[in-house]
């Protein structure tokens, strides 16, 4: 019996970010909310309680507050989200730094297009006997990277021909990840014509219990933070957490919180970055720079700017570059 012909012979690196709706409509919105808040490990409660509150409730309301949030920092001339396109940018930047025959570099969304699963398999069809997945997700964390690990091992199952698998892990406190952050906060400070009297370092939060039951999450975000401040000494770095969500504790001290304190402290002029995010998003540019300053300024700030996730620059890609080569070289 002949076979059909096989591809073989090549490496994937597949690049996984968060995820983004497809449009600022109400109904594409509505789907990416139920895809993620329908991830067990991003909302770790009764399941059954759950499905209840997120399509009566949750489901019902909130698409129109995420919508307008989308549209303040959509991309109309690209018809597309910032996290989408500085995620295409990294892909299509990295082809050009790794030029290898047998390696083929793809992206996927955790949530939203393109799947996971999708791209697996396109990457199977091609020839990937080995993949090397990259997780953007700087620390580790069970509700980002485990998730994407879960999505993968999902589209594993259901494989006949299973390639081979390679995961790189959180790279919160790699040289060139903190180098890059530093020199951003330095290209910052050259575009601005004031003295910040802080920096504060932005982080997505999770759930206070997430941590108590062992998540190390908090722990990575502190690590950078303080490679960061050992590197760059000029202004202090404080540590907070954003983008909150219901009623229970999350990681403190809270971000927007923060932001309305500061200026009561004699803190009018703030610099934030935000190091959990390797593309700038609805969380950076909406949340930080249009209501976080907003609050900020309300409250009796002077001077507020947001220091650009790293995205596709150059500091970036090499960093990308050097975690993908270390799997690479082992092939």
């Amino acid at each position: 019996m002949s076979h059909p012909k096989v591809n073989y012979g090549k490496i994937g690196v597949l690049l996984v970010n968060l995820g983004t709706p497809d449009s600022t409509n109400w109904w594409d919105i509505r789907k990416y909310l139920k895809e993620f808040l329908s991830d067990n490990r991003v909302i770790e409660v009764n399941p059954i309680i759950w499905k209840i509150i997120l399509n009566i409730f949750i489901l019902t309301f909130r698409p129109s507050k995420t919508a307008k949030a989308y549209r303040e920092i959509w991309m109309k001339n690209e018809n597309m989200s910032p996290l989408r396109y500085f995620t295409i940018m990294q892909t299509e930047k990295l082809k050009n730094e790794i030029k290898q025959e047998n390696i083929i570099i793809d992206y996927a969304m955790r949530y939203g297009n393109p799947s996971i699963k999708s791209v697996m398999k396109k990457l199977q069809n091609s020839g990937c006997e080995n993949i090397i997945l990259l997780p953007l997700y700087p620390q580790y964390a069970a509700a980002t990277t485990a998730t994407v690990c879960d999505e993968v091992y999902r589209t594993l199952m259901n494989m006949r021909w299973q390639p081979g698998l390679q995961i790189i892990p959180h790279y919160e406190s790699e040289p060139l990840y903190i180098d890059a952050l530093v020199n951003s906060i330095n290209k910052k400070l050259s575009e601005i014509n004031w003295k910040p009297d802080l920096i504060l370092a932005s982080y997505h939060g999770i759930p206070k219990k997430y941590f108590e039951k062992g998540d190390p999450y908090y722990c990575y975000c502190q690590k950078t933070s303080r490679l960061m401040s050992e590197k760059f000494k000029k202004i202090p770095i404080k540590t907070t957490f954003q983008s909150r969500f219901g009623p229970q504790e999350w990681l403190q001290p809270y971000t927007d919180k923060t932001l309305e304190n500061l200026p009561k402290e004699e803190k009018k002029n703030i610099l934030v970055i935000c190091p959990g995010f390797a593309s700038d998003c609805v969380e950076t540019l909406e949340e930080i720079l249009i209501q976080g300053k907003e609050s900020f300024i309300n409250s009796g700030g002077k001077n507020f700017d947001l220091i650009p996730c790293l995205n596709d620059n150059e500091d970036h890609i090499n960093l990308l570059k050097n975690l993908i080569n270390k799997y690479i070289i082992n092939k």
